[in-house]
Protein backbone atom coordinates (compact mmCIF):
# COMPACT_ATOMS: atom_id res chain seq x y z
CA UNK A 1 0.00 0.00 0.00
CA UNK A 2 1.38 3.38 -1.02
CA UNK A 3 0.91 6.90 0.27
CA UNK A 4 -1.72 8.73 -1.86
CA UNK A 5 -0.46 11.10 -4.54
CA UNK A 6 -1.78 13.51 -7.16
CA UNK A 7 0.02 12.83 -10.45
CA UNK A 8 0.11 15.50 -13.16
CA UNK A 9 1.04 14.23 -16.63
CA UNK A 10 3.25 16.70 -18.48
CA UNK A 11 2.33 15.38 -21.94
CA UNK A 12 -1.38 15.97 -21.33
CA UNK A 13 -0.71 19.39 -19.81
CA UNK A 14 1.31 20.45 -22.84
CA UNK A 15 -1.44 19.24 -25.17
CA UNK A 16 -3.88 21.58 -23.40
CA UNK A 17 -1.42 24.47 -23.41
CA UNK A 18 -0.81 24.10 -27.15
CA UNK A 19 -4.53 24.15 -27.88
CA UNK A 20 -5.07 27.22 -25.69
CA UNK A 21 -2.10 28.97 -27.29
CA UNK A 22 -3.48 28.21 -30.76
CA UNK A 23 -6.89 29.65 -29.84
CA UNK A 24 -5.26 32.81 -28.52
CA UNK A 25 -3.28 33.22 -31.73
CA UNK A 26 -6.12 32.47 -34.16
CA UNK A 27 -8.63 34.65 -32.29
CA UNK A 28 -6.15 37.43 -31.46
CA UNK A 29 -6.99 37.35 -27.75
CA UNK A 30 -4.99 36.96 -24.55
CA UNK A 31 -5.73 33.81 -22.54
CA UNK A 32 -4.37 33.78 -19.01
CA UNK A 33 -4.28 31.21 -16.21
CA UNK A 34 -6.69 31.59 -13.27
CA UNK A 35 -4.94 30.58 -10.06
CA UNK A 36 -8.24 29.80 -8.36
CA UNK A 37 -8.31 26.61 -10.43
CA UNK A 38 -4.61 25.77 -10.69
CA UNK A 39 -1.62 27.15 -8.79
CA UNK A 40 1.11 24.48 -8.86
CA UNK A 41 3.91 27.02 -9.15
CA UNK A 42 6.65 24.47 -9.70
CA UNK A 43 5.11 23.82 -13.13
CA UNK A 44 5.05 27.51 -14.12
CA UNK A 45 8.19 27.15 -16.31
CA UNK A 46 6.09 24.89 -18.57
CA UNK A 47 3.23 27.42 -18.66
CA UNK A 48 5.55 30.30 -19.53
CA UNK A 49 6.39 28.56 -22.80
CA UNK A 50 2.78 29.14 -23.90
CA UNK A 51 1.22 32.07 -21.98
CA UNK A 52 2.45 35.36 -20.56
CA UNK A 53 0.15 36.25 -17.68
CA UNK A 54 -2.16 35.00 -14.94
CA UNK A 55 -5.20 36.12 -12.98
CA UNK A 56 -5.45 36.47 -9.22
CA UNK A 57 -8.32 36.79 -6.74
CA UNK A 58 -6.37 37.77 -3.64
CA UNK A 59 -3.13 39.26 -2.37
CA UNK A 60 -1.40 35.92 -2.09
CA UNK A 61 -2.40 34.88 -5.61
CA UNK A 62 -1.16 38.25 -6.90
CA UNK A 63 2.16 37.69 -5.15
CA UNK A 64 2.37 34.20 -6.64
CA UNK A 65 1.91 35.72 -10.10
CA UNK A 66 4.54 38.39 -9.53
CA UNK A 67 7.10 36.36 -7.60
CA UNK A 68 6.77 32.88 -9.11
CA UNK A 69 5.18 33.28 -12.56
CA UNK A 70 7.28 36.36 -13.24
CA UNK A 71 4.60 38.79 -14.41
CA UNK A 72 2.14 41.10 -12.71
CA UNK A 73 -1.36 39.69 -12.24
CA UNK A 74 -4.76 40.59 -13.61
CA UNK A 75 -6.46 40.86 -10.22
CA UNK A 76 -10.12 40.82 -9.26
CA UNK A 77 -11.50 40.65 -5.72
CA UNK A 78 -15.06 41.14 -4.48
CA UNK A 79 -13.64 43.65 -1.99
CA UNK A 80 -10.19 45.11 -1.41
CA UNK A 81 -8.96 46.21 2.00
CA UNK A 82 -6.87 49.05 3.39
CA UNK A 83 -4.21 46.64 4.62
CA UNK A 84 -3.75 44.82 1.28
CA UNK A 85 -4.44 47.23 -1.57
CA UNK A 86 -0.91 48.68 -1.77
CA UNK A 87 0.73 45.27 -2.05
CA UNK A 88 -1.91 44.06 -4.51
CA UNK A 89 -1.24 47.09 -6.70
CA UNK A 90 2.50 46.42 -6.60
CA UNK A 91 1.93 42.89 -7.89
CA UNK A 92 -0.80 43.67 -10.47
CA UNK A 93 -0.90 44.99 -14.03
CA UNK A 94 -4.71 45.14 -13.93
CA UNK A 95 -7.09 45.60 -11.02
CA UNK A 96 -10.80 45.01 -11.53
CA UNK A 97 -13.18 46.47 -8.97
CA UNK A 98 -16.45 44.82 -8.03
CA UNK A 99 -18.28 48.10 -7.45
CA UNK A 100 -18.04 51.79 -8.23
CA UNK A 101 -17.63 52.49 -4.53
CA UNK A 102 -14.55 50.25 -4.34
CA UNK A 103 -13.14 51.98 -7.39
CA UNK A 104 -13.71 55.37 -5.79
CA UNK A 105 -12.08 54.29 -2.56
CA UNK A 106 -8.95 52.56 -3.85
CA UNK A 107 -8.14 53.51 -7.45
CA UNK A 108 -6.14 56.63 -6.65
CA UNK A 109 -4.21 54.88 -3.90
CA UNK A 110 -3.38 51.93 -6.17
CA UNK A 111 -2.28 54.33 -8.92
CA UNK A 112 0.20 55.93 -6.52
CA UNK A 113 1.83 52.54 -6.02
CA UNK A 114 1.71 51.47 -9.69
CA UNK A 115 1.27 54.46 -12.05
CA UNK A 116 0.88 52.22 -15.14
CA UNK A 117 -1.85 49.99 -13.69
CA UNK A 118 -5.06 49.47 -15.68
CA UNK A 119 -8.40 49.54 -13.88
CA UNK A 120 -11.51 47.59 -14.75
CA UNK A 121 -15.05 47.21 -13.44
CA UNK A 122 -16.86 43.92 -13.06
CA UNK A 123 -20.27 43.96 -14.70
CA UNK A 124 -23.25 41.63 -14.42
CA UNK A 125 -25.34 40.89 -17.54
CA UNK A 126 -27.94 39.13 -15.35
CA UNK A 127 -27.65 35.99 -17.43
CA UNK A 128 -25.88 32.71 -16.81
CA UNK A 129 -26.54 29.07 -17.66
CA UNK A 130 -24.62 27.70 -14.68
CA UNK A 131 -27.01 25.23 -13.08
CA UNK A 132 -25.52 25.00 -9.59
CA UNK A 133 -26.21 28.13 -7.54
CA UNK A 134 -22.98 27.71 -5.57
CA UNK A 135 -21.10 28.39 -8.82
CA UNK A 136 -23.50 30.79 -10.51
CA UNK A 137 -22.02 34.32 -10.43
CA UNK A 138 -25.14 35.91 -11.95
CA UNK A 139 -27.81 34.35 -9.73
CA UNK A 140 -30.41 36.78 -8.34
CA UNK A 141 -28.95 38.66 -5.40
CA UNK A 142 -25.38 37.97 -6.50
CA UNK A 143 -22.61 39.94 -4.83
CA UNK A 144 -20.65 40.10 -8.10
CA UNK A 145 -20.63 43.00 -10.52
CA UNK A 146 -22.54 46.11 -11.51
CA UNK A 147 -25.71 45.94 -13.60
CA UNK A 148 -26.21 48.33 -16.51
CA UNK A 149 -28.94 50.32 -14.74
CA UNK A 150 -26.39 51.36 -12.09
CA UNK A 151 -23.77 52.64 -14.53
CA UNK A 152 -23.46 56.35 -15.35
CA UNK A 153 -23.54 57.30 -19.04
CA UNK A 154 -19.92 58.39 -18.76
CA UNK A 155 -17.70 56.02 -16.81
CA UNK A 156 -15.47 57.50 -14.10
CA UNK A 157 -12.10 58.57 -15.43
CA UNK A 158 -9.56 55.76 -15.17
CA UNK A 159 -11.79 52.77 -15.94
CA UNK A 160 -10.22 51.03 -18.94
CA UNK A 161 -12.13 47.76 -19.10
CA UNK A 162 -15.07 45.58 -18.18
CA UNK A 163 -14.77 42.15 -16.60
CA UNK A 164 -17.68 39.74 -17.00
CA UNK A 165 -17.63 36.19 -15.63
CA UNK A 166 -20.72 34.05 -16.32
CA UNK A 167 -19.53 30.49 -17.00
CA UNK A 168 -18.49 27.27 -15.29
CA UNK A 169 -16.99 24.52 -17.47
CA UNK A 170 -19.25 25.73 -20.28
CA UNK A 171 -19.27 25.19 -24.04
CA UNK A 172 -18.87 27.74 -26.81
CA UNK A 173 -22.62 27.62 -27.47
CA UNK A 174 -23.20 28.91 -23.94
CA UNK A 175 -20.68 31.69 -24.52
CA UNK A 176 -22.45 32.65 -27.74
CA UNK A 177 -25.78 33.05 -25.95
CA UNK A 178 -24.16 34.86 -23.03
CA UNK A 179 -22.25 37.22 -25.31
CA UNK A 180 -25.54 38.42 -26.80
CA UNK A 181 -26.66 39.45 -23.30
CA UNK A 182 -23.32 41.12 -22.53
CA UNK A 183 -23.52 43.22 -25.68
CA UNK A 184 -27.19 44.02 -25.16
CA UNK A 185 -26.55 45.39 -21.68
CA UNK A 186 -23.09 46.94 -22.00
CA UNK A 187 -22.22 47.75 -25.62
CA UNK A 188 -23.21 51.44 -25.11
CA UNK A 189 -20.11 51.79 -22.90
CA UNK A 190 -17.66 49.89 -25.13
CA UNK A 191 -16.44 53.09 -26.84
CA UNK A 192 -15.12 54.24 -23.48
CA UNK A 193 -13.07 51.06 -22.92
CA UNK A 194 -9.71 49.63 -23.98
CA UNK A 195 -10.28 45.99 -23.01
CA UNK A 196 -12.91 43.46 -22.02
CA UNK A 197 -12.32 40.31 -19.98
CA UNK A 198 -14.82 37.50 -20.59
CA UNK A 199 -13.71 35.64 -17.48
CA UNK A 200 -13.34 31.92 -17.00
CA UNK A 201 -15.37 28.78 -17.48
CA UNK A 202 -14.54 28.43 -21.19
CA UNK A 203 -13.72 24.71 -21.23
CA UNK A 204 -12.00 24.72 -24.61
CA UNK A 205 -9.86 21.64 -23.90
CA UNK A 206 -12.85 19.35 -23.33
CA UNK A 207 -13.17 16.80 -26.14
CA UNK A 208 -16.63 17.96 -27.25
CA UNK A 209 -15.90 21.70 -27.08
CA UNK A 210 -16.48 23.48 -30.40
CA UNK A 211 -13.19 25.36 -30.67
CA UNK A 212 -13.76 26.71 -34.24
CA UNK A 213 -17.04 28.23 -33.04
CA UNK A 214 -15.23 30.04 -30.21
CA UNK A 215 -12.59 31.38 -32.59
CA UNK A 216 -15.26 32.55 -35.04
CA UNK A 217 -17.21 34.36 -32.30
CA UNK A 218 -14.13 36.13 -31.00
CA UNK A 219 -13.05 37.22 -34.47
CA UNK A 220 -16.54 38.52 -35.20
CA UNK A 221 -16.46 40.41 -31.90
CA UNK A 222 -13.17 42.01 -33.02
CA UNK A 223 -14.84 43.12 -36.25
CA UNK A 224 -17.62 44.83 -34.30
CA UNK A 225 -15.31 46.40 -31.71
CA UNK A 226 -11.78 46.47 -33.19
CA UNK A 227 -10.39 48.79 -30.49
CA UNK A 228 -11.14 46.38 -27.64
CA UNK A 229 -8.46 43.96 -26.45
CA UNK A 230 -10.12 40.68 -25.45
CA UNK A 231 -9.00 38.60 -22.48
CA UNK A 232 -10.12 35.14 -21.35
CA UNK A 233 -9.06 33.63 -18.04
CA UNK A 234 -10.09 29.97 -17.87
CA UNK A 235 -8.92 27.83 -15.00
CA UNK A 236 -10.17 24.30 -15.57
CA UNK A 237 -9.28 24.33 -19.27
CA UNK A 238 -5.55 24.40 -18.55
CA UNK A 239 -5.47 21.34 -16.28
CA UNK A 240 -8.53 19.51 -17.66
CA UNK A 241 -7.94 15.72 -17.76
CA UNK A 242 -4.22 16.12 -17.06
CA UNK A 243 -3.84 14.05 -13.92
CA UNK A 244 -5.30 11.82 -11.25
CA UNK A 245 -5.37 11.01 -7.55
CA UNK A 246 -3.99 7.58 -6.66
CA UNK A 247 -5.36 5.95 -3.51
CA UNK A 248 -5.72 2.52 -1.91
CA UNK A 249 -8.47 0.54 -0.21
CA UNK A 250 -7.83 0.41 3.56
CA UNK A 251 -10.92 -1.47 4.69
CA UNK A 252 -14.32 -2.66 3.49
CA UNK A 253 -17.36 -2.31 5.73
CA UNK A 254 -20.90 -3.61 5.20
CA UNK A 255 -24.00 -2.05 6.72
CA UNK A 256 -27.51 -3.14 5.73
CA UNK A 257 -26.17 -4.63 2.52
CA UNK A 258 -24.24 -1.51 1.48
CA UNK A 259 -20.56 -2.18 1.00
CA UNK A 260 -18.25 0.79 1.46
CA UNK A 261 -14.61 0.64 0.47
CA UNK A 262 -12.79 2.99 2.83
CA UNK A 263 -9.79 4.66 1.20
CA UNK A 264 -6.64 6.38 2.43
CA UNK A 265 -7.96 9.65 0.94
CA UNK A 266 -10.91 11.85 1.83
CA UNK A 267 -13.56 13.49 -0.31
CA UNK A 268 -14.00 16.41 2.07
CA UNK A 269 -10.23 16.95 2.42
CA UNK A 270 -8.75 15.90 -0.91
CA UNK A 271 -11.64 16.10 -3.40
CA UNK A 272 -13.91 18.80 -1.90
CA UNK A 273 -15.56 19.78 -5.20
CA UNK A 274 -17.14 16.33 -5.34
CA UNK A 275 -19.24 17.20 -2.29
CA UNK A 276 -19.66 20.92 -3.04
CA UNK A 277 -20.65 20.79 -6.71
CA UNK A 278 -21.68 17.95 -6.28
CA UNK A 279 -20.40 15.55 -8.90
CA UNK A 280 -19.29 11.93 -9.01
CA UNK A 281 -15.77 11.59 -10.40
CA UNK A 282 -14.60 8.94 -12.81
CA UNK A 283 -12.78 6.01 -11.25
CA UNK A 284 -10.36 4.14 -13.48
CA UNK A 285 -11.61 0.63 -14.27
CA UNK A 286 -15.02 1.18 -12.68
CA UNK A 287 -18.45 2.23 -13.92
CA UNK A 288 -20.20 5.11 -12.20
CA UNK A 289 -23.73 4.12 -11.19
CA UNK A 290 -26.77 6.24 -10.32
CA UNK A 291 -27.32 7.32 -6.74
CA UNK A 292 -28.94 4.57 -4.73
CA UNK A 293 -27.39 1.76 -6.75
CA UNK A 294 -25.30 0.69 -3.75
CA UNK A 295 -28.54 -0.01 -1.85
CA UNK A 296 -29.48 -2.75 -4.33
CA UNK A 297 -26.30 -4.13 -5.86
CA UNK A 298 -27.98 -7.22 -7.42
CA UNK A 299 -24.94 -9.42 -6.86
CA UNK A 300 -22.53 -7.15 -8.72
CA UNK A 301 -19.23 -5.79 -7.40
CA UNK A 302 -20.80 -2.51 -6.35
CA UNK A 303 -19.25 -0.28 -3.70
CA UNK A 304 -19.63 3.10 -2.19
CA UNK A 305 -16.27 4.77 -1.79
CA UNK A 306 -15.63 6.29 1.61
CA UNK A 307 -13.05 8.77 2.80
CA UNK A 308 -10.95 8.38 5.94
CA UNK A 309 -12.10 11.49 7.82
CA UNK A 310 -14.55 11.51 10.72
CA UNK A 311 -17.17 13.44 8.71
CA UNK A 312 -20.22 11.20 8.43
CA UNK A 313 -20.87 12.33 4.85
CA UNK A 314 -17.33 11.72 3.61
CA UNK A 315 -18.38 9.19 0.98
CA UNK A 316 -19.76 8.90 -2.52
CA UNK A 317 -21.34 6.07 -4.43
CA UNK A 318 -21.78 3.93 -6.20
CA UNK A 319 -19.31 2.37 -8.61
CA UNK A 320 -19.33 -1.08 -10.17
CA UNK A 321 -15.97 -2.84 -10.44
CA UNK A 322 -15.16 -5.91 -12.52
CA UNK A 323 -13.78 -7.72 -9.47
CA UNK A 324 -14.34 -7.76 -5.72
CA UNK A 325 -12.24 -5.11 -4.01
CA UNK A 326 -9.58 -6.21 -1.57
CA UNK A 327 -7.65 -4.32 1.08
CA UNK A 328 -4.64 -2.75 -0.61
CA UNK A 329 -6.26 -2.45 -4.05
CA UNK A 330 -5.45 0.74 -5.94
CA UNK A 331 -8.30 3.15 -6.69
CA UNK A 332 -7.55 5.97 -9.12
CA UNK A 333 -9.73 9.06 -9.36
CA UNK A 334 -9.42 10.66 -12.79
CA UNK A 335 -9.14 14.39 -13.55
CA UNK A 336 -8.12 15.57 -10.09
CA UNK A 337 -5.76 18.48 -10.81
CA UNK A 338 -7.93 21.53 -11.59
CA UNK A 339 -9.58 23.08 -8.54
CA UNK A 340 -8.93 19.98 -6.43
CA UNK A 341 -5.29 20.74 -5.69
CA UNK A 342 -6.02 24.36 -4.70
CA UNK A 343 -9.01 23.52 -2.50
CA UNK A 344 -7.63 20.65 -0.43
CA UNK A 345 -7.37 21.02 3.32
CA UNK A 346 -5.89 19.26 6.32
CA UNK A 347 -9.10 18.67 8.28
CA UNK A 348 -8.60 15.88 10.85
CA UNK A 349 -4.83 15.98 10.24
CA UNK A 350 -5.22 13.21 7.70
CA UNK A 351 -2.09 12.31 5.76
CA UNK A 352 -2.14 14.61 2.75
CA UNK A 353 -1.50 13.26 -0.76
CA UNK A 354 1.84 14.18 -2.28
CA UNK A 355 2.03 15.98 -5.63
CA UNK A 356 4.10 14.55 -8.49
CA UNK A 357 4.78 15.39 -12.14
CA UNK A 358 5.06 12.59 -14.67
CA UNK A 359 7.58 14.01 -17.13
CA UNK A 360 7.43 13.36 -20.86
CA UNK A 361 10.42 11.00 -20.52
CA UNK A 362 8.53 8.81 -18.03
CA UNK A 363 10.32 10.09 -14.94
CA UNK A 364 8.11 10.70 -11.91
CA UNK A 365 9.29 13.95 -10.31
CA UNK A 366 8.03 14.63 -6.80
CA UNK A 367 6.93 18.28 -6.55
CA UNK A 368 5.79 18.29 -2.93
CA UNK A 369 5.62 15.81 -0.06
CA UNK A 370 3.45 16.74 2.90
CA UNK A 371 4.46 15.87 6.45
CA UNK A 372 3.26 16.39 10.02
CA UNK A 373 4.93 19.80 10.17
CA UNK A 374 2.67 21.06 7.36
CA UNK A 375 -0.36 20.28 9.51
CA UNK A 376 1.25 21.60 12.69
CA UNK A 377 2.24 24.92 11.12
CA UNK A 378 -1.36 25.55 10.06
CA UNK A 379 -2.21 25.59 13.76
CA UNK A 380 0.63 27.94 14.78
Amino acid sequence: MQKPVYILEETLLRNNLRLISDVARQADVEIILAFKAYALWKTFPIFREYIRATTASSLYEARLAFEEFGSRAHTFSPAYTDYEIDEIARCSSHITFNSLSQFGRYAQRARQVAPDISFGLRVNPQYSEVGTDLYNPCAPGTRFGVTDDKLPASLPEGIDGFHCHCHCESGSDVFERTLAHIEHHFAPWFRQLKWINFGGGHLMTRDDYDVPRLIRMLNEFHQRYPWLKVILEPGSAFAWQTGYLRSNVVDIVDDQGIKTAILNVSFTCHMPDCLEMPYQPSVRGAESLPLGAADNPEGKFVYRLGGNSCLAGDFMGAWEFDHPLQIGDEVIFEDMLHYTTVKTNMFNGITHPDIALLRTNGELQMLRQFEYEDYRQRMD
